[in-house]
């Protein structure tokens, strides 16, 4: 495999994992009217709670586009948007997502559009359990560069909503003959005053002897009306990275993101 096309099978995939639809819980029509033929009038005349859109959004603009710790467009902004649509209560959603790359190569790729399809189910009241399988595609690219598309499997399992541990396979990542698993361990903590600790560390192991690399991102962020803003600092480890990617794409950067969506 050239340096390239290892470089892009490290640089490629979503900045996040795939934001999936959360699973509603089911009401049972008899006992809900009951219920509301028992209550006070004061309580039946109360907002009833709104139930979370069957169709999400999100958009972020970001200053660097890094994935598991590796830029994907060479240091320069992004614009990322994606859409879900959940069905129900029945914890299936589907969705897409896409930015703009660059792997500084001028028979590179131009956009990254990804597809995926998952289940997402409340284990209990603090766990929650995703997973999906998502379509990595890319666009732009001329012929000599070949293919690097590549479906990737992700599980993720989340804690209270502040504590997420993730697993993602690829059994031949970016088209390249070698398979890849990934473990990431990820959380975000309230410190008051609407401001929020964000930190990370994951590891990536590639099969055939290619290498592994850990990355990590310590950051902070906090809600400013519908605008999410985050600052992260994100760097990479391990003994292959440099002859993977290049000190280039894996050295340390802060990167500053401003998002917004109609999701959780």
């Amino acid at each position: 495999m050239t340096p390239n096309k290892i470089a892009l099978a490290l640089a490629l995939a979503a900045f996040a994992l795939p934001m999936g639809a959360k699973a509603q819980d089911a009401t049972d029509a008899p006992a809900a009217e009951a219920a509301q033929d028992e209550a006070p009038a004061a309580a039946a005349d109360a907002p009833a709670e709104e139930a979370a859109p069957n169709l999400t959004w999100n958009l972020a603009l970001t200053s660097d586009y890094v994935f598991r710790g590796i830029t994907q467009t060479n240091f320069d902004p992004a614009l990322q948007g994606g859409l879900d649509y959940a069905f129900g209560d029945t914890g299936l959603y589907v969705g897409a997502w896409a930015s703009n790359v660059d792997f500084a190569d001028g028979d590179g790729p131009d956009i990254e559009l990804d597809y995926y399809v998952g289940w997402n189910h409340d284990l209990s009241d603090s766990l929650n359990l995703d997973l999906s399988l998502v379509r990595y595609s890319y666009l732009g690219e001329n012929d000599a560069y070949g293919n690097v598309d590549y479906n990737e499997v992700i599980g993720a399992l989340a804690y209270d909503d502040m504590l997420t541990f993730t697993v993602a396979y690829a059994n031949d990542y970016a088209h390249s003959g070698y398979s890849s698993l990934y473990y990431n361990v990820a959380g975000s903590w309230d410190v008051g005053n609407d401001f929020a600790l964000n930190a990370g560390v994951g590891r990536t192991n590639f099969s055939d002897d290619v290498g592994s690399y850990n990355d990590w991102s310590i950051g902070v962020s906090r809600q400013f009306g519908p605008v999410n803003v985050a600052l992260d600092y994100h760097d990479t480890t391990g003994s292959y990275v440099d002859d993977i990617f290049g000190s280039d794409k894996a050295s340390d950067r802060v990167v500053l993101t401003f998002a917004l969506g109609n999701g959780d």
